[in-house]
C-alpha cells in the first residue's frame, strides 16, 4: 500500500480516537447529546489539542488551578484596583456595549460571537503578539502590569451584566490556559463559573487559572454586572509540546478583533468579516427552508473535510517525493 495512504488511515484513526476521546471520557461533565458537542466544542480541533493534553505537566492537568505558578502574577492582584479603574471608564464610555453591536469593528470575533446575546462583551488589551492601539489611548497602566507577566500571551476586559449567563461550551483552542482576576463584581455565589463540575466564585482582587477546553458555564443571577480581567496564559508543558504549541500558536495569531478602527484585524476576523452576512442568509434558509439548509449544510461541511483531506494528502505525498532515496 502507497505509504502515502496509511499515514493519512493513521491520522484519520488518531482524529477519530481524539474526538471520542474528549466526548466520551474527559473529564467528568459530559454533553447531553453528540450534537450539542459538535456545537459547543469544536471537536474539529480535538486531535490537535490532545497533543497538548498528553505533553502538559501533570501539576497542570486539573480542570481549575491556583494561578501561582505564573511568574510574577502577584503583580496583578498588588494592583487590581489599577486595572479596576482603567476597566470601569472603558465600561463608563459605553464601549462594551458599542463592541457587541452588530457592523461595530469589534462585533465579528469568530471566537466570542456566540455570547453576544447572552449580553456578554470584551474590550481587547493584547492578542497574541497584537496591543491593540485602543488599550494602548485607554488603559495604558493595566498593559504596563501586563507586560511584565512573561506568561501572558493575550488579554481583555470580559463583563458578563446582572441575569446573564453562559451555558455549557468548550473553548476550541487548547494551547493556553484562561485566567480570572475579579475587578468589579458582585462578590456573591450568586455569579459563578462552573468548570468540569467544579465551581469557582469571582471575588474582587482574587484570581484564579483553569483549562478552558472543559466544558464549563457561567451565570450571574445577582443584580450588578460581573466586570474581570481574562488572560489567555502559558499551559505549563514539556519541551515537545512547546515546540507543538508554537506552531499551533500562529494560528491564533490571526483571529486578532479590533475595539475600535484604529486597531489591527487578523485576517480570520476579516474573513468572519466578510462571510458574516452569508451566515445571516443562512439562518433565514434554516427558518424558511430547513431541509434544504441541512443539505446544502452537510455538502459543505463534506466538501471542506475532502479538501482537507486532499491536501494533506498532497502535502504527504510531496515530502515522499522530496526526501525519497535513490
Amino acid at each position: 500500500m502507497n505509504p502515502s495512504i496509511i499515514v493519512i488511515i493513521g491520522l484519520i484513526i488518531y482524529s477519530i480516537s481524539a474526538i471520542a476521546y474528549v466526548y466520551h471520557w474527559r473529564g467528568a461533565v459530559r454533553y447531553d447529546t453528540f450534537s450539542q458537542f459538535l456545537r459547543k466544542s469544536w471537536p474539529i480541533f480535538a486531535p490537535f489539542n490532545c497533543i497538548l493534553y498528553m505533553t502538559t505537566k501533570r501539576s497542570a492537568k486539573n480542570p481549575i488551578l491556583r494561578a501561582d505558578f505564573l511568574q510574577n502574577i502577584k503583580i496583578l492582584r498588588d494592583n487590581w484596583q489599577i486595572i479596576r479603574d482603567e476597566a470601569l471608564a472603558i465600561q463608563s464610555f459605553g464601549l462594551f456595549d458599542t463592541i457587541k453591536t452588530v457592523g461595530a469593528d469589534g462585533y465579528y470575533d469568530v471566537g466570542f460571537r456566540t455570547f453576544y446575546k447572552r449580553g456578554w462583551s470584551k474590550f481587547y488589551l493584547k492578542w497574541y503578539g497584537t496591543t491593540h492601539l485602543s488599550a494602548q489611548r485607554l488603559c495604558p497602566q493595566t498593559l504596563d502590569l501586563l507586560n511584565q507577566i512573561p506568561a501572558i500571551r493575550g488579554a481583555m476586559f470580559s463583563i458578563l451584566p446582572a441575569g446573564s449567563e453562559l451555558s455549557l461550551h468548550s473553548d476550541p483552542i487548547g494551547g493556553c490556559l484562561r485566567y480570572h482576576l475579579g475587578l468589579a463584581t458582585p462578590n456573591s455565589k450568586n455569579c459563578q463559573i462552573n468548570i468540569d463540575g467544579q465551581t469557582c466564585t469571582w471575588f474582587d482582587g482574587e484570581d484564579f487559572v483553569f483549562d478552558e477546553t472543559y466544558p464549563h458555564f457561567a451565570y450571574n443571577t445577582t443584580n450588578s454586572a460581573r466586570l474581570i480581567l481574562m488572560c489567555d496564559v502559558d499551559r505549563p508543558m514539556n519541551i515537545f509540546g512547546r515546540i507543538f504549541n508554537s506552531g499551533y500558536r500562529i494560528l491564533v495569531k490571526g483571529t486578532v478583533v479590533p475595539n475600535t478602527p484604529e486597531d489591527k484585524c487578523g485576517l480570520f476576523s476579516k474573513i468572519f468579516k466578510n462571510i458574516a452576512p452569508l451566515k445571516q442568509k443562512s439562518l433565514k434558509l434554516k427558518e424558511n427552508h430547513y431541509k434544504t439548509y441541512k443539505s446544502l449544510k452537510f455538502i459543505l461541511n463534506s466538501s471542506l473535510l475532502f479538501i482537507i483531506f486532499l491536501a494533506l494528502y498532497g502535502l504527504i505525498y510531496l515530502f515522499e517525493m522530496l526526501f525519497k532515496m535513490p
